[in-house]
Formats: structure tokens, C-alpha cells, sequence
């Protein structure tokens, strides 16, 4: 083979895939609706499994629903005549992918789970198959040509398919948010990406909190002891009234020969930009961008005069977020 067989051979299967899954959207039905509840509201674990390809896919799509908040694994079928099946709990939910639904592996997990009453669902293309007869929840998928005429390649494209279409449309109707995602993904760089506020802000004693009515000579000392360069203005009910960073009283050192004798209120830039715990950090260090500041006062719910948190430029870089 050529250099241009080999592209037409690629290109060939990508097709037959594509295929397939254009034709997957038009047999979504009712039915998938209602494996999405179900599946959302149950009160245990959801269990997938399938026979040599199909299982590998299985495995894919439990690791996308345990990730986005509904517990989930997989196991082989051919493993759960030799005791896997004593896995399955009655309050389980057992997703069974089979593109024939004939398979001789599902006989005895089929036989299993209807004789113990576990909600069945099952993926399958052959409305005559043991599978889709013996489904509580029956999700059709159309039969497709598979590349060289034999190897599975479409059918697993659209199991799929199905499968993280399910696991997103569960996330939605979970109402599943990327904080919660991040709980899941605490490393590498998604982790990063998924850091909020509340993770990285100096909270307590650290915050460097003074009253509007402090002299500056009183607050210059509290600014060299809190060593981040910045200085909170509270008044008397604690609402935080302004902000003083070590920039702000250099240029106005160069205007006058000494700030001793004024108070915070006099120097402080009022109404300082605040930002909610819930934030990600990466929204924060985008809000610094904008303003060319390196702190951020930190609220939370819609109160942004009441401060518990501060965060700084420098804790949002020593986590990575760029």
C-alpha cells in the first residue's frame, strides 16, 4: 500500500464512523430520558458491563460518570460468572452494552439481575435479543457498518457516544458545577484550572486588617509585619471602607514629606475590588490583569463589604494558574 491507500483507509473508517453517528442522534428517544433519572436518582452505584470491546467502552463511561458525581465501575462480563456478580447490590443499577444483545457472556449477569429485581438498562442495536427483551430501560442504537466489514469500530463509536451523552446529561440534571467537578480532579493541570479563591486566600489573623481612624505611622508598622504589602481599612461596624497597598504610599511619599500624622482613611483608595470565595482563582488572577492590582479583597454571597478573606497575586502563581 501506498502513502495515498493509507489515507483513503483512514479516512474510509472515519466516515463510516461519522456515519454512524449521525444516525445515532435520530434513535435518542424517551427512553434515554428516563435512564437519565434514573440513573440520577439512584440511591447506590451504577454498574457497567460488556463483552471484549464493549466492555472496554464500559470501563470509559463508568470513569466519566464517577467523575462528574455519579459513583460508578465496570466490569467484564465473562468475570461475573466467576463471582463479580456478587458486586451487584439490589439498589444498584446495571447498564448492560451489547451491540448484538446475543452475546452467550450476558446470559447469567441477564439472568442475575432480573432474578434479584436490579434495574436493568440496556445498550443494544437488535430489538430480538435477549438483552433488549430483558431491559427494564431499553436504549437503541442503529446498526451500523463497521470498518473491513467486521471489526468492531462504528458500534463502539456510538456505545460511546451514548454513553457520554448520558453522563453529561445527568452532570445537567444534577445541576453538577465545576466545583463540584474539582472536588474530583484535584491534580495536574485540570485540578489547577479548577482552583477556587476560597482554596488559596489568607483568612483570620493573616488578613492585614486596620481601622480607617489608625494613624499611618500606627499602620505603616502593621504593613512591614504582615509582609504582603497591602493594608485593609475596616470602620467601626467592620465593613471594609478601602485599601492601602506599600505602591500607593511610595508615590505618596514623593508628594509629601511624611504621612505619620494621617489616618488609613486619608491615603486608603475606597470601596477596594472584591471578589467571591467561590470564584476560581484563574477569574481572580484575570480581575488582578485587568485592574493592574495584586490583591483582592474576598466575600461571600453578595455581601462585598464584608471581608473574609484576601488573596494575592503571589498565592494565586504558587498554585500554578496561569
Amino acid at each position: 500500500m501506498n502513502n495515498k491507500k493509507f489515507i483513503s483507509s483512514a479516512k474510509n473508517v472515519i466516515n463510516l464512523e461519522i456515519k454512524a453517528l449521525q444516525n445515532l442522534k435520530n434513535f435518542i428517544s424517551n427512553s434515554f430520558g428516563e435512564a437519565v433519572i434514573k440513573i440520577a436518582k439512584c440511591p447506590s452505584k451504577i454498574i457497567l458491563c460488556g463483552v471484549g470491546k464493549s466492555g472496554l467502552i464500559a470501563s470509559k463511561i463508568a470513569s466519566t460518570l464517577a467523575s462528574v458525581g455519579t459513583p460508578a465501575f465496570s466490569m467484564m462480563a465473562s468475570e461475573a460468572s466467576h463471582g463479580d456478580l456478587g458486586m451487584i447490590s439490589k439498589k444498584d443499577i446495571l447498564i448492560l452494552l451489547s451491540y448484538s444483545g446475543k452475546t452467550n457472556e450476558l446470559k447469567n449477569i441477564i439472568q442475575y439481575a432480573n432474578r434479584n429485581k436490579i434495574f436493568l438498562i440496556g445498550i443494544v442495536s437488535k430489538k430480538d435479543s435477549t438483552l433488549y427483551n430483558a431491559s427494564d430501560i431499553k436504549i437503541l442504537i442503529p446498526e451500523v457498518e463497521e470498518a473491513a466489514g467486521i471489526v468492531p469500530t462504528s458500534s463502539t463509536t456510538t456505545q460511546l457516544a451514548i454513553g457520554d451523552a448520558l453522563a453529561i446529561t445527568c452532570m445537567n440534571y444534577k445541576k453538577f458545577s465545576k466545583i463540584d467537578f474539582k472536588k474530583f480532579h484535584p491534580s495536574g493541570s485540570l485540578g489547577a484550572q479548577l482552583i477556587t479563591v476560597s482554596d488559596i486566600m489568607l483568612v483570620g489573623k493573616n488578613i492585614p486588617f486596620v481601622n480607617e481612624g489608625l494613624k499611618m505611622s500606627k499602620a505603616l508598622k502593621i504593613l512591614s509585619n504582615k509582609k504582603l504589602g497591602v493594608l485593609l481599612a475596616q470602620n467601626k461596624t467592620k465593613k471594609t471602607t478601602g485599601i492601602i497597598t506599600d505602591g500607593q504610599i511610595r508615590r505618596f511619599n514623593q508628594k509629601r514629606t511624611s504621612i505619620g500624622n494621617l489616618k488609613v482613611k486619608d491615603v486608603m483608595t475606597k470601596n477596594p475590588i472584591s471578589i467571591n470565595k467561590n470564584q476560581l482563582a484563574a477569574k481572580a488572577l484575570s480581575l488582578m490583569n485587568a485592574n493592574k492590582i495584586t490583591s483582592l479583597c474576598v466575600h461571600e454571597n453578595k455581601n462585598k463589604y464584608k471581608t473574609i478573606g484576601i488573596i494575592h497575586i503571589h498565592n494565586i502563581l504558587q498554585s500554578n494558574i496561569s
